[in-house]
């Protein structure tokens, strides 16, 4: 199996994470005796968060004929190089979130966390509830922050938000000074903030240092485990919508978190489990088919549902749509005292073609 990661570069912390959750689940899957009697092995691929390198090393990993490819994370690299997979007729689960990804009718490729067609409406209902009328977008000007904008921006539109400014940064980036005060300066009802993990812990610092009063509200990364540590105080009071979380009251996700964190020293953020759940996703479809075959792997993913009952490893119930996309249940959350706190769970939209059968 190839397992590309952003193991270095701006996404370092993410794929990491994400390689990270795979090798437990790898571990774990082996010592029981594999998948129908075969242990697994996986290429790991270092695509330096650089699309061009992504596509060019993935390209030389399907050369030797993998069964899966499983990552990478950023979207940028995704759009590229699922192409390459395609081509191989391989199937690919990924952890990006960029809506394009699903749209472009790639029977091969399927998220292992929300598009942003799911995420966005869950988001905007939150902010529609807590009385918001304006807000100023603050996004990364990269495949994953611009599909978000789009997205939030019609859905905000819709629901009757007002966007006041749309604020672009940079990948990378570590001075957000003048964007803060932009941002403070557009007096909206809230800030939506939809950047990569390590630039939102620098926005988060900004955003304190400047004294800001305005409600920010984000997505999994704004909220993620690694945002908190590095922000540190100034991450408290951020709120959102999270697809996966290691606080969330679900004793299998709780319970995934105590073992990462004992293994590897350190809390484990929403690409860990997707990581993890992603090799178990694999896993049930492989035994189901009783066989290797990366193509019937595809073509099995599409409408389907795995429950915990039949693996216990994917830790939720999840559901396939026709266009790769994911459905499973998912919460609202808030940064208290430097900890994830969740307020709310959220059921699955219950829409993909799996659950209409």
């Amino acid at each position: 199996m190839l397992l590309p990661a952003e193991i270095t570069g701006a996404g370092a912390t993410a794929g990491s994470n994400w390689r990270d959750g795979l090798l437990m689940a790898q571990e774990e899957i082996n010592a029981s005796g594999g998948i129908l009697g075969k242990k697994i092995k996986f290429d790991i691929l270092d695509t330096q968060t650089d699309p061009s390198v992504s596509k060019a090393v993935i390209a030389k990993g399907l050369d030797e004929d993998p069964y899966v490819v499983l990552g990478p994370l950023y979207s940028g690299s995704v759009i590229v190089d699922m192409v390459e997979a395609q081509r191989a007729k391989k199937t690919q689960l990924v952890g990006a979130e960029a809506a394009n990804i699903t749209t472009q009718k790639n029977p091969f490729v399927f998220r292992t966390s929300f598009g942003q067609a799911t995420s966005m409406p869950k988001l905007g209902s939150y902010l529609k509830s807590a009385g918001v009328k304006s807000v100023t977008i603050i996004y990364v000007n990269n495949d994953f922050g611009k599909g978000g904008l789009d997205t939030a921006s019609k859905v905000f539109s819709d629901l009757g938000i007002n966007v006041l400014a749309k604020i672009s940064t940079e990948q990378g980036q570590t001075d957000f000074a003048p964007d803060v005060l932009k941002a403070i300066n557009s007096k909206a009802d809230a800030l939506f903030a939809y950047l990569n993990e390590e630039e939102s812990a620098h926005l988060l610092v900004e955003l304190k240092k400047q004294g800001n009063t305005i409600p920010v509200y984000g997505e999994t990364t704004l909220l993620g485990a690694n945002v908190i540590k590095l922000a540190g105080e100034a991450a408290n009071g951020v709120m959102g919508h999270v697809g996966l979380s290691v606080d969330a009251p679900v004793p299998a996700i709780q319970e995934f978190g105590k073992k990462f964190e004992a293994k590897y020293g350190h809390k484990s953020d929403h690409n860990g489990v997707k990581g993890y759940t992603a090799l178990y996703i694999v896993k049930a479809i492989t035994q189901r088919l009783g066989k290797f075959d990366s193509e019937a792997l595809a073509n099995a993913l599409h409408c389907t549902i795995i429950t915990t009952k039949e693996e216990p490893g994917v830790l939720m119930d999840v559901a396939f749509a026709d266009n790769g996309d994911i459905d499973r249940a998912s919460f609202l959350a808030e940064i208290k005292g430097g900890q994830q706190v969740i307020s709310k769970v959220l059921p699955k939209l219950g829409n993909t073609c799996a659950e209409k059968k």
